[in-house]
């Protein structure tokens, strides 16, 4: 899919502020954004005048607003479906003490919507908006074993299959074995395969026609010793996220 550059730049300009955590120069934001100083200049002008960004000192330093931020919060807020999922996404995070994940299929990958983390000082940690690959996380899976065999085993014949750590499946019928048997019990599982120390349980999620992932995932050594009373929770509150939306 072709990227849009001015859209590409904007974005790029509001995480070199996220990487750097601090105000910077007109000549810094285009080194960051590997951009000509003319052509960041004309950016920062139009988000200036927008009120997105603006002047911090003498020496012309600019940094964020908090107009992304406000407008961001106003977006989430209404958005329809999470603002109905986003109780049961906490509830199961409370129940579990784990971390929380919704995610979708967009393309070959995972798109995660939703992150709620659990409150361990050591836990799987994730944002909304992160990528991962379908053959190595939990909701991947999930998403790989909702195809059709035709269309899994298509997918699987035309998909390499990186090693992301070294218990990633990488040998196709191996992956298939595991999906396969996943289907059977009614629930996915990565142990260390995304994520090294990393376990994380899937489901599928029926929602308008739609098929979404719902995982929970921690550090190995908590999450091993609770497979069966994790997945129990994880399907229990598919059930009840299914029946809000059926309502």
């Amino acid at each position: 899919m072709p990227l849009v550059p001015s859209a590409e730049r904007t974005l790029n300009l509001f995480e070199a502020f996220e990487a750097s955590g601090k105000p910077l120069a007109l000549s810094e934001l285009a080194q960051r954004m590997n951009v000509p100083v003319s052509s960041c200049h004309g950016l920062v002008q139009t988000l200036v005048a927008r009120g997105y960004l603006y002047a911090v000192s003498r020496r012309k330093d600019f940094y964020p607003t908090r107009r992304l931020f406000d407008l961001a919060q106003t977006v989430v807020h209404n958005d329809p479906f999470l603002e109905r999922i986003g109780s049961e996404l906490r509830v199961l995070r409370d129940e579990t003490r784990e971390t929380v994940i919704l995610g979708k299929r967009q393309g070959d990958a995972v798109l995660y919507l939703d992150v709620v983390e659990g409150p361990h000082t050591v836990r799987y940690t994730a944002r909304p908006g992160e990528y991962k690959p379908l053959h190595s996380s939990s909701i991947g899976k999930v998403m790989l074993g909702a195809l059709s065999g035709d269309a899994l085993a298509e997918w699987l014949r035309s998909h390499p299959l990186p090693a992301i750590t070294g218990r990633t499946l990488v040998d196709g019928k191996r992956l298939h074995r595991d999906l396969d048997e996943s289907r059977r019990r009614g629930w996915f599982m990565t142990r260390g395969e995304n994520v090294e120390d990393v376990t994380a349980l899937a489901v599928a999620l029926s929602i308008r026609d739609e098929v979404f992932g719902l995982a929970v995932a921690g550090p190995s050594h908590r999450m091993e010793k609770r497979i069966d009373d994790l997945a129990a929770r994880v399907v229990a509150a598919r059930r009840r996220i299914e029946e809000v939306f059926r309502q």
